[in-house]
């Protein structure tokens, strides 16, 4: 009998550009720590965006696969969390691997001895294979970063950035919108102790959009920030009124005021309801726009827009754990 000239199933050089020693995977983010948003230009973006589409798709196809099988998430938070930590453990245990979740129990751990974050992040590194941290200190993730010898992954620090949450907000309005560059995007709220538009503005600096910053005047963007957009070229200015912005604005992205970053709760008590997103402010509104909001709220979007189908912070909810899925198997080389 004649021989059967099989081709090969696989092309190996293909398979060798893509994946690294021990099966990992060439991403270029393989063993990165993840501190800022300064580490990701739009091409770092769309390569994390299309993993956070296929985590989807699987997700939705088969719930959950055993990408990370045998791999371990620490998750070390120092304040208060339930969309973030939340997401984390579930993006870890959907792709099959395990967590240590130290979150709402840390004053139950040895911090509350007096342990110093070096030395809770090099024990927690002998039992894991990747951190994620919240700490209430600006630049604690770096510190962490430079103790570990694993991934480290910036889940807020204090009111520096939230990187994590930044990716899923632009990823959100890409899904949304189906676009980013042309966009009119319009933060409101406290801008200035705010780590979520504080790294999704920078975020938004590498694209053509205009933007609209609108806050009390204590809680302004900080000037740091500012000048990074006018440096960019970005088309940008700030009001005291969403009356100013809502008509153009295809994303409105609110922010709650953060009592816990008050001094003097005076000034909050001033500040706290200073803007409201009714139904009857959304009849203003485009009818293709989307409001987002990286939650949780506590007043600043009425409950009667939820029904309102430009509504995306439910949406924009879910999105994280597709990120979150994403970058945890990049760091661990398997995406």
């Amino acid at each position: 009998m004649e021989a059967m000239n099989l081709k090969p199933l696989f092309n190996l050089d293909e398979l060798e550009a893509k994946f690294g020693a021990n099966g990992r995977v060439a991403n270029g983010m393989t063993g990165w720590d993840i501190l800022s948003v300064d580490q990701f230009d739009r091409e770092k973006l769309g390569y994390v965006f299309g993993r956070a589409e296929e985590m989807r798709a699987m997700v939705n196809r088969v719930h959950g696969v055993d990408l990370l099988k045998g791999r371990v998430l620490a998750c070390l938070f120092y304040e208060p969390s339930t969309r973030t930590s939340a997401s984390f453990i579930a993006a870890m245990e959907r792709l099959g691997g395990s967590v240590i979740p130290i979150t709402q129990g840390v004053q139950f751990s040895s911090v509350s001895k007096g342990e110093t974050l070096a030395d809770t992040i090099q024990t927690l590194e002998q039992y894991s294979d990747v951190i994620v941290l919240r700490h209430p200190e600006i630049g604690s993730a770096r510190v962490a970063a430079e103790a570990a010898g694993i991934p480290v992954i910036n889940a807020g620090d204090g009111a520096g950035e939230h990187p994590t949450q930044a990716l899923l907000d632009l990823f959100t309005i890409q899904e949304e919108m189906g676009r980013i560059d042309g966009l009119k995007i319009a933060m409101v709220g406290d801008l200035r102790f705010g780590r979520t538009v504080h790294s999704l503005t920078k975020l938004l600096l590498h694209f053509d959009v205009s933007l609209r910053f609108v806050s009390p005047e204590i809680l302004r963007m900080p000037l740091k920030i500012m000048n990074e957009v006018r440096d960019a070229g970005v088309n940008a200015r700030e009001t005291h009124d969403v009356a100013d912005v809502i008509e153009n604005a295809d994303v409105l992205y609110v922010t709650r005021v953060q009592k816990e970053r008050f001094s003097d709760l005076a000034q909050y008590d001033e500040v706290k309801d200073h803007y409201i997103i009714t139904p009857e402010l959304m009849q203003q509104a485009k009818d293709k726009m989307i409001v987002m909001h990286p939650l949780p709220r506590v007043g600043e979007i009425s409950t009667a827009v939820d029904t309102d189908p430009r509504a995306a912070y439910f949406r924009q909810v879910q999105n994280g754990m597709y990120i979150r899925m994403a970058l945890l198997a990049a760091v661990l080389g398997k995406a």
